[in-house]
Parts: structure tokens; C-alpha cells; sequence
């Protein structure tokens, strides 16, 4: 079966789907499949399942953990962590790309398991404090989780040799937050969801917003740069493809400075789109 989510953001101009997200458990095991981790860049590790990304970013004064799945991921997460030779307790931040139950639903495992303390923007604290995404009463809820520390857009990390930068980037949700690490390597950025996915984007009384700051979005995004673009939908940056040229020899597939204007491009083309035909309606 397709992502769901994917499928979602590629067919908008249809009707809305008539099997809720929440009901899809067969998608849910599909995004869970196991999945074995590995290093994109520098200190940058991929430990999310076949179908939800998670990333470690790891460092000497403590690790940084962006985004915990499905409920059900986070004993998968965590043992990718363990393959890598790491410790889940010198994970020092819990991060969240966005407060949806495929993102967020493995946090409240993992912040037991590391002790970690969780970091979030203020649009998407009280959804993880809630444990569901306030407004969209058709996604899966997931266990509450209590943000710890507060991040603003432009705020910083310290991990210790390596600093994240948090850029909200709302939309998808109030508090969609993207993370950049700049290093050696060159800067990665960890994009948060670009996508409508089923969402109102007119008339919605829980976010009356949303179509501004999807444009808002789109324009921050194009002052950025990128060399790394990573998501937390593998197929939206084509992983599997490039793990694939990794193996044929290609040293750093991973690597591309065009990626970023790449996506946000397509996104902005889908979400016009989208928003022409929820007026039209």
C-alpha cells in the first residue's frame, strides 16, 4: 500500500478519502516495518523505520533524537539506537518535527526509555501535552508527552560539539518545526511536513490560518540552504534511492544543495492547488 499521507498530498484534487487515517492499521504496519540504521552525514544517523523517519544526531555532549514514530516504533527506535553502538541514556533532547501520531506517537516511550528531555514549539506543545492533534478529530491520537523545553524560530541547541537551529515552518500544523545542523559535512536540514494531508485550509475554525502560513512557509524555506534535505517520510526525499546509488558506489548520494528548492517548489505547486480546489467547493 502507498503512504498514506503521500497519497493524500498527491491526489488532492479529489474528494476527501472515504477510509480515515485512523482506521488504516494495515498503512500503520507498513510505515513500521523494521528497518535497519545507518550514518546519511557526519554525525547524522538514520534510526526511524522503513516508512517514519527518525534521526539521530550524535554528539559527545549528549545526543539529539528528532521525532519517535507510531507508538509502536519506539522499541524499534530504540534498538536502532543500540545497533549503532550509542546509549539511550546520553540522548539529551527529545525533538519533534510536528505533533501528529505518526511523528509523536513513540515520544512518551522514548523520553521513559532515555530520559531525555522533549523539545517543541509553542503551536504544537499542546497537542503533545494532550496526546492528539486539537482540530483533527480524524487522526489517531497517541500517549500524551510533556514538552520540557519551549523552542522559538530561530532558537538554538547546544548538544555539546554540534548546535540545532529550530525554524517553525507551520502549516501542516500550528507548530511544525524544522531543524537545521550545520557541520563539516555541510548543513542538514530536517524538513517538517510540507504537505496538506486532508487538512481544511478554508473555513477551519481550529486553524483559520492555515493558508497563510503555508505561504509564510514556502518563503522562509527559500532562505535557507540545504545541502542535506531529510524528511520524515523516506520516500519524500527518495531514500531507498539513494541508499541505493550509496551502494553502487556513489560516495555522498545524500548530498544535494538543490534539493531543498526542489521540494518546496512542488509542495507550494500542490498546495495551490489544493487551496483552488477547497474554494471551488
Amino acid at each position: 500500500m502507498r503512504n498514506l499521507f503521500l497519497a493524500l498530498a498527491l491526489a488532492t484534487a479529489t474528494a476527501a478519502p472515504s477510509v480515515s487515517i485512523a482506521q488504516d492499521a494495515a498503512q500503520r504496519a507498513e510505515w513500521n516495518r523494521p528497518a535497519a540504521p545507518f550514518r546519511i552525514a557526519g554525525p547524522v544517523y538514520y534510526v526511524g523505520t522503513e516508512g517514519l523517519g527518525a534521526y539521530l544526531v550524535a554528539d559527545p555532549g549528549g545526543h539529539a533524537l528528532i521525532d519517535g514514530g507510531l507508538p509502536e516504533s519506539a522499541p524499534l527506535i530504540a534498538a536502532n539506537i543500540e545497533a549503532l553502538g550509542f546509549k539511550l541514556e546520553d540522548v539529551r533532547y527529545l525533538l519533534v518535527n510536528h505533533a501528529h501520531f505518526d511523528h509523536a506517537g513513540g515520544l512518551a516511550e522514548l523520553k521513559r526509555r532515555t530520559g531525555a528531555a522533549l523539545v517543541a514549539s509553542a503551536g504544537d506543545a499542546p497537542d503533545l501535552g494532550a496526546g492528539r492533534t486539537l482540530g483533527r478529530p480524524e487522526l489517531d491520537g497517541f500517549p500524551a508527552v510533556a514538552v520540557d523545553q519551549v523552542v522559538a524560530d530561530g532558537d538554538t541547541l547546544r548538544l555539546g560539539q554540534a548546535s540545532l537551529t529550530a525554524h517553525v515552518t507551520p502549516g501542516h500544523t500550528r507548530g511544525c518545526t524544522s531543524w537545521s545542523l550545520a557541520g563539516p559535512s555541510g548543513t542538514v536540514l530536517f524538513a517538517c511536513s510540507l504537505t496538506v494531508a486532508g487538512q481544511k485550509l478554508h473555513g477551519d475554525p481550529a486553524y483559520p490560518d492555515a493558508a497563510a502560513d503555508f505561504r509564510r512557509t514556502f518563503a522562509r524555506l527559500r532562505t535557507l540552504h540545504a545541502d542535506y534535505f531529510l524528511n520524515f517520510h523516506p520516500e519524500f526525499f527518495d531514500m531507498a534511492g539513494k541508499r541505493a546509488r550509496r551502494a553502487a558506489g556513489e560516495p555522498d548520494p545524500f548530498r544535494d544543495p538543490a534539493e531543498l528548492a526542489r521540494q518546496v517548489d512542488r509542495a507550494e505547486a500542490m498546495f495551490e492547488r489544493e487551496l483552488a480546489r477547497q474554494a471551488a467547493r
